[in-house]
């Protein structure tokens, strides 16, 4: 996913507006959405595209759009009902990706149930970091180092497979140190620069921010 993709954001708790406030600040088209017109009323200034409507109705679902819009994050865990028929109704008008904000397990695995591709916690995942995560064009970020060093995981090009990490030479390509390299649920420390690639691997980098367009 990227900033090439159109997203839409379910509910303007404090998690939705940490995600589409991201998304905006980075240049995504982004429609958010909350039933409370206060709620809509602030955060207007910063998230440009907000509607006041109730998204558990099928015909304001259509009249925004939605099939539309790349990406759907449903930030309303507070309110499973709404949750439910939100996944569902994004899911029939063909939106390809739906992402909801779950309260628990239980939650997460009746909207997986319903439709839901990706399910998310909270108390894990803060909202700033899905939409980086949604920016990064299927990378994953692992965790920030400082302000301007990241570890990430990228997956293994289709033009990488079948190629040693000497033959690429990432490193100078890409301006990136791989530290380890995940193949399933292995996860391989010492890095064997003549080990063949393969496009299940997955390989855990560590990269200055400023050269993360580098991989996209």
């Amino acid at each position: 996913m990227s900033i090439n993709k159109s997203y839409a954001v379910f509910g303007l708790g404090r998690y939705g507006i940490a995600v589409a406030k991201e998304l905006v600040n980075n240049g995504a088209d982004v429609l958010a959405v909350d039933i409370d017109e206060d709620i809509v009323n602030s955060a207007v200034a910063d998230i440009p595209f907000c509607r006041c409507a109730d998204i558990t109705d099928p015909e304001v679902i259509k009249q925004l759009g939605i099939s539309n819009v790349d990406v759907v994050v449903v930030a309303m865990a507070n309110n499973l009902e709404a949750s439910v028929m939100s996944v569902i109704l994004c899911k029939e008008a063909g939106v390809k990706m739906v992402i909801a904000k779950c309260a628990d397990e239980m939650q997460g695995k009746i909207l997986c149930k319903v439709g839901a591709d990706k399910v998310v916690y909270p108390e894990n995942e803060s909202g700033v970091r899905l939409a980086k995560n949604l920016l990064s064009a299927g990378m994953v970020d692992l965790i920030d180092l400082s302000d301007d060093i990241s570890v990430i995981e990228i997956p293994v090009r289709e033009k990488w497979v079948g190629k040693t990490l000497i033959e690429l030479d990432l490193r100078k390509k890409y301006a990136i140190n791989i530290i380890a390299i995940r193949n399933g649920e292995d996860i391989l420390i010492n890095v064997d620069p003549n080990v063949q690639l393969s496009s299940e691997m997955q390989l855990v980098v560590i990269i200055n921010k400023t050269n993360i367009n580098k991989l996209k």
